[in-house]
């Protein structure tokens, strides 16, 4: 048999949240899994209700007295906990009662789930990009290769004109050659590999700021919120400034679209995530910048495209700003995400820090 020591090294050790509650659900013992899913200290805890230590709905609450009172067990799935810190994290999670002498203990096995749908909603996301590389690729060398042979012809053409008046027609056609070919150009992004140098990333936004302030006269505030211990990141400054700049502009045209800019705000946020998985990559240590607007936000029916070239949500969008981005952001091993619904947008950029100095 185990001793307590052993046992309790077990639990210590396990990669699976553990929570103990006593029959009134107040806090018996936490695992540190289960403390740092939760971001507290289970020794200053203990005691606890178990609505101190996260929130959930209130028929969970009732599910948990039910099952201290029948002694029966329950499995839940992609439940939503709300901790203390206000983050909420999507669990499964088992309840087991435990007959204690007297007293009924609820054993609470907690698996939290935002990672494995993150790396599938990820994984989606960059096998779309993949196809839209492969697709782009494909039609910008059908369309490049008979533009050169227009182009080609219009100059041999102009030539042989009688008339110098007769070659404004030719030069129609070799300009409109050459905006389709630097269309495709764009749709196709830089093949240049990121020019990494170290960065402090909050030097990269004020350059935004900065260039936004001059375009908007400053009639749409601009938000600061950073985390000045960030350290410095390896990463391309004018690319990333050019990536983060996209993004703002966006947002800076969605809101004049609305004739209110001095009800618009644009807010830049700067934190750091840790255990942070980027594709099949967990990062022991992650930058993450918001940028936050409160104009109309993206159309449903275009939330799941809005990284395809071509595609806009103004008619006179090229929509390759959002496909500059991702193309930017993966380059450096990164990943975009956007949520939006109205009055609240929020495209985050994901860096891992490991790549810079610490």
């Amino acid at each position: 048999m185990p001793t307590e020591t052993q046992l309790r090294l077990l639990l210590d050790n396990l990669t699976t949240a553990v929570i103990l509650l006593n029959a009134e659900l107040r806090l018996e013992y936490m695992n540190p899994a289960a403390e740092m899913l939760l971001a507290v200290s289970g020794q200053r805890s203990h005691g606890q209700f178990i609505s101190e230590l996260f929130t959930e709905s209130p028929e969970a609450l009732q599910s948990l007295r039910q099952a201290v009172e029948e002694a029966h067990p329950f499995t839940k799935r992609e439940a939503s906990l709300t901790s203390l810190t206000g983050q909420t994290i999507t669990v499964d999670y088992a309840v087991t009662p435990i007959l204690d002498r007297r007293d009924t203990l609820l054993l609470l096995e907690v698996h939290p789930r935002d990672r494995l749908l993150r790396i599938t909603k990820e994984e989606a996301q960059l096998s779309k990009q993949e196809t839209t590389k492969l697709l782009v690729r494909g039609l910008a060398h059908e369309i490049k290769n008979p533009l050169g042979g227009i182009r080609g012809a219009a100059q041999l053409l102009s030539r042989e004109l009688p008339e110098e008046s007769l070659k404004d027609y030719t030069n129609v056609i070799i300009e409109e050659a050459d905006r389709l070919r630097n269309l495709v150009d764009r749709m196709l992004g830089s093949n240049k590999l990121p020019q990494l140098s170290v960065t402090n990333v909050h030097e990269v936004l004020e350059r935004v700021c900065s260039l936004v302030e001059a375009e908007t006269q400053g009639t749409i505030p601009l938000v600061r919120d950073y985390d000045p211990s960030i350290p410095d990141l390896l990463i391309d400054r004018e690319q990333m400034i050019q990536a983060v700049l996209n993004i703002v502009r966006n947002a800076m045209q969605a809101i004049a679209a609305q004739n209110e800019l001095k009800l618009g705000r644009i807010t830049l946020r700067t934190r750091t995530l840790r255990q942070f998985t980027i594709g099949h990559t967990r990062h022991r240590l992650v930058c993450k910048v918001e940028i936050i607007d409160n104009g109309p936000g993206i159309p449903a029916e275009l939330q799941d495209t809005i990284f395809y070239p071509m595609v806009s949500g103004r008619a006179d969008g090229t929509g390759l700003g959002l496909a500059i981005t991702q193309n930017i952001i993966s380059q450096h091993q990164g990943l975009i995400e956007c949520e939006s619904h109205p009055g609240h947008t929020v495209f985050s950029l994901f860096l891992p820090l490991e790549q810079g100095v610490h």
